[in-house]
This record gives structure tokens, C-alpha cells and sequence, in this order.
């Protein structure tokens, strides 16, 4: 049998009264530090609200006891398949881990783990707050439990746990929107597929695009800081709208994300600063928000279609 309707915990509608003496001790990147005896290979992007993410690695085989850690760990894979055992509060999960799927370890959820040999996977350590922050939006703040799954079917979850481990994306500080807007993506799948609560038809709540003075007031905001960071938070700050229903907002407004609307921005930014010898490519990538000459070029071929260096060429 597949871990689906067997992967449910008691539905309550009020927040648990659970022993969480696990989350004075290590956070979710800790435990597994501990359980593997070397540190995953995470990302240097770690969100406000303590979020992290590993870069995709091969994880050898294990087995032995794991115990409940602080946030909820998130799993997708990438390669070959490879059998693996999961055996908690009297069940036993078994499947092939393969690419496609998922696995999430809810927090405080403790088992048995027998994983056969090496396995190419990326890991999302989600906090609880992100997740139950998301559902204070989504399904008007009840409290939410997330199922236990093991090799999972779940493109959608497995996908966006894909761009969350991807090098280009993780290197490049001006993601900053996209990181955010993928792990708001990620909470919403799970609270429509893997969790105690369903999710409403958000489709009738009747949202439309922002107000004329919001998308101003939001698109200033965002030329005047290409050179800068950009958090979805700010932006949504700035209309008072949660950040989930500002993505949908601006979305309506403007046909695309508020990160594709951005990029776009600072790459007609950087062909007017092509056309100046004077400035390196080293020097307008910093100008327009990247950290590094490759991931503006990266960038800057994506939307133009071409190098830096050759749209110079070509002036």
C-alpha cells in the first residue's frame, strides 16, 4: 500500500499541547548534522522566519533511529530511485524514492529508518511558524498538522523543491523575491495536499489586482532599490496586504510575478548602463542587484537572449 490515506495524524482544529523539548535543543539543519554526523550541505540563504534549504548532495544509505526535530523537513530526489523504510507509531512506510516525489517528516515525528544505499536528494527545513503563518491566511488561522509521506507523488511540491536547491538560484542574491514567493508556493501545496485542514476555494474570495496608487507605490519602491534586496514582505508592507495576497494582487495587475517584473526592470537598467565604456560588467552587475558578474549574466542572457558582453559588442 502507497503512504497516502494510511499518512494521517488525529485532525485537531486547536493548537496541540505537544512536548517540544526537541526544539530548545537543535533546529531541523542541527538534527539531521547530528543524525548523519556531518552537516548537510545547506544554503547560505536562510529566511526570517529560520527557513533553510540544502543544496542538492547524495546522501548515503542509513538506518538506525531518527528522532523528532524542530521544523518540518521536506524532501525530494534527483537520479536514480532508491528503496527506503520509514516505521513510526506502529506503521510501517515503504517505497522507492525517485524523482518526482516527496517525503516529509512532520515536526516532532520521530521513527525507524532503513534507506538502502545512496540517494541524490535537496531538503527543505520548513519552520513551523512559516507553515502555520501561511495558514492564518489560507484557512483563517486554524492550527494545522502536516502528514507523514514517503516517496510521495507530488510533482508540484517536487518541483518547487527543485528551483529551492537550484546553484543559479541559491547564488544569486537578487532571488530574493523568487526564493520567497517559491517557499509561500510550497506551504500553500501543502496545506492543499499533505495536511488536517483543507484548503477553501480561495478562487471565490473575489480578489482583484492592486489599486492604482498600490501598484504605484509598489513599483516605485522597486526602481529606486534595483540595486538592493527586494522582499516580498516590503513590498506587501507597503499596500497592507498579507505577502500571499499581494503575489496574487500584483499578479492581476501586471501579468507576471513581482520577481519577473523586477528582473525585467533591472535588466533594462543594465542595457542602458552597456551603452557607458566606462563601466565594467562587474561594476553594472552590482549596480543593477547581483552579487556576481555570472549570475547577471546568467540572468541577463535569460530575458535578453544574449551575454552582456555581446549586447555590448553589438551597440
Amino acid at each position: 500500500m502507497r503512504a497516502d490515506a494510511t499518512n494521517r495524524r488525529t485532525v485537531r482544529q486547536a493548537r496541540p499541547e505537544i512536548d517540544r523539548t526537541y526544539t530548545r535543543e537543535r533546529n531541523a539543519s542541527q538534527a539531521m548534522t547530528r543524525l548523519l554526523a556531518t552537516p548537510p550541505p545547506l544554503a547560505p540563504n536562510i529566511l526570517a522566519c529560520g527557513t533553510q534549504f540544502t543544496k542538492r548532495w547524495t546522501r548515503d544509505g542509513f538506518r538506525g533511529h531518527a528522532p523528532g526535530m524542530a521544523g518540518h523537513l521536506l524532501g525530494t530526489y534527483y537520479g536514480s530511485a532508491q528503496e527506503c523504510t520509514w516505521t513510526l507509531e506502529g506503521r510501517r512506510l515503504a517505497d522507492s524514492l525517485r524523482p518526482g516525489t516527496v517525503t516529509l517528516v512532520a515536526e516532532g515525528h520521530d521513527g525507524q529508518w532503513a534507506l538502502a544505499g545512496p540517494v541524490s536528494v535537496s531538503h527543505v527545513y520548513l519552520t513551523n511558524q512559516r507553515l502555520q503563518n501561511c495558514a492564518a491566511v489560507l484557512v483563517e488561522g486554524k492550527y494545522v498538522e502536516l502528514f507523514d509521506r514517503l516517496a510521495f507523488d507530488d510533482p508540484i511540491c517536487a518541483h518547487i523543491l527543485s528551483i529551492l536547491s537550484d546553484a543559479a538560484v541559491l547564488s544569486d542574491p537578487s532571488a530574493g523575491l523568487l526564493v520567497e514567493r517559491a517557499v509561500d508556493l510550497l506551504c500553500t501545496q501543502l496545506l492543499r495536499q499533505h495536511c488536517s485542514v483543507g484548503l477553501p476555494d480561495l478562487a471565490g474570495r473575489g480578489r482583484g489586482g492592486l489599486a492604482r496608487w498600490q501598484l504605484k507605490r509598489v513599483t516605485d519602491y522597486m526602481l529606486e532599490h534595483l540595486e538592493n534586496p527586494v522582499a516580498l514582505e516590503e513590498l506587501a508592507t507597503l499596500v497592507g496586504l498579507s505577502r500571499y495576497h499581494f503575489c496574487t494582487a500584483f499578479g492581476l495587475a501586471m501579468g507576471r510575478t513581482p520577481h519577473a517584473w523586477l528582473t525585467e526592470q533591472r535588466m533594462t537598467r543594465a542595457r542602458r548602463l552597456l551603452s557607458d565604456p566606462d563601466m565594467s560588467i562587474s561594476e553594472i552587475a552590482v549596480a543593477v542587484g547581483y552579487a556576481t558578474p555570472s549570475a547577471f549574466s546568467a540572468s541577463f542572457r535569460r530575458i535578453v537572449g544574449m551575454t552582456p558582453s555581446d549586447f555590448r559588442r553589438v551597440l
